[in-house]
């Protein structure tokens, strides 16, 4: 199926809304049946019907078609966060006495997930480093029921080699599910490679003008229809149909944001490197990035996130650097029109600061939209005074 008919005009029917070349958001809680019998059977069987909106939606239908055939699914859920993409499908899919192999170091609320909301209806959780795929293999034992990945890390960019990871899985009847957010749909397709559930933070690329929170889910529609029979419908974490409108219209400039963020960040990086007060920087298409073989092998692009470590890595020069950042924002998220940073320190208690534990160093940078010389200037000038 071809990219430019997904993002401008699967799932919209046009002549059934005045041919407007934009979808209308349908805002409405609820729809209305003619006969007893169509709405016997829309109770019956919620998943393909329009009864009410915390289930399904027009406008949110348009976008799960077209979320769907970006992955190469069959089916696609959208939430209204990302970490719900992430937790709804684990509790619809896993039970009591189960256990979970997950990579280390994920997303901070799906660590929160794994280890302290979980254990309460006895699902446990082994972390591994996932860059090996003997670690993984080893970790799995008889209760082993999900394999969890994160490929790569959104801060410090390890990979796990998916195509391999899923033929083991595969072999012991066991689900995979990974966290796809960094590549998103265009530039790493894991279901192709064998992935069962592909999650990721519709709030970033998808979205793209920092506006809106939503997650998305795809996988087969089996699966989907399980989890939407029981956890999404129980517990409601529906997106609303303006956020779904909102993705809708970030979709049609994606593959445009996308390109323009990866050049950017190429140029970015390296210039970053050169620079005297940079140690490293960790990019996983930088040619010296200790995975890139299997960065080129299964991603298709590279998102326009970086991290990078200064060679004074005290908490003094760190905070320094980017309190004088002057156009580049700080803040969480990414894949927005603006360039962002998130220093690792942040999330750290100052007593707690290591300046030899890697994680500890890292300064997260995404680029957006703007010149790669605007930002580098501003880049420039915050590290002129770190430079002995």
């Amino acid at each position: 199926m071809d990219l430019s008919y997904i993002l401008n005009e699967l799932g919209e029917e046009r002549e059934n809304y005045f041919n407007a070349v934009s979808p209308p958001i349908i805002q409405t809680s609820n729809f209305t049946f003619k006969t007893v019998k169509d709405f016997r059977e829309a109770l019956g069987e919620e998943y393909d019907a329009m009864l009410y909106s915390r289930g399904g939606n027009p406008t949110l239908n348009i976008l799960r078609q077209k979320l769907a055939a970006l992955d190469g699914a069959e089916d696609a859920l959208v939430f209204s966060s990302g970490i719900a993409a992430v937790s709804v499908p684990i509790l619809a899919l896993l039970k009591q006495g189960d256990h979970i192999v997950s990579v280390e170091n994920p997303y901070s609320w799906t660590i929160k997930l794994f280890n302290n909301f979980l254990p309460k209806f006895g699902i446990h959780t082994t972390f591994v480093d996932g860059s090996q795929v003997e670690n993984i293999k080893n970790a799995i034992t008889p209760d082993t029921r999900l394999i969890y990945l994160e490929s790569p890390n959104t801060f410090s960019y390890e990979l796990q080699d998916l195509q391999a990871i899923a033929e083991i899985a595969k072999e012991r009847g066991i689900l995979t599910m990974i966290d796809n957010s960094y590549c998103g749909p265009l530039y790493q397709q894991p279901i192709k490679l064998g992935i069962d559930l592909v999650a990721q933070s519709a709030t970033k690329y998808i979205g793209g003008h920092s506006d809106v929170v939503a997650g998305v889910l795809t996988g087969s529609r089996e699966l989907m229809k399980r989890i939407f029979d029981h956890e999404f419908m129980n517990i409601g974490p529906s997106l609303s149909p303006h956020s779904a409108w909102l993705l809708i219209r970030g979709l049609r400039t994606l593959p445009l944001r996308m390109q323009r963020s990866y050049e950017s960040t190429k140029i970015i990086t390296e210039w970053l490197a050169k620079h005297p007060a940079i140690d490293k920087v960790i990019w996983p298409f930088s040619p010296n990035f200790k995975q890139a073989g299997l960065a080129h092998k299964q991603m298709q692009g590279c998102g326009g996130m970086f991290s990078f470590t200064l060679k004074d890595s005290s908490v003094q020069k760190i905070e320094a650097f980017c309190d004088k950042l002057q156009h580049i924002l700080m803040a969480v998220s990414w894949g927005g029109h603006e360039s962002l940073i998130i220093p690792s320190i942040a999330g750290v208690a100052l007593n707690d600061y290591d300046k030899n534990n890697p994680r500890h160093q890292l300064i997260r940078m995404y680029v957006g939209l703007e010149e790669p010389d605007y930002l580098i200037k501003d880049l420039e000038q915050a590290l002129g005074e770190l430079v002995d």
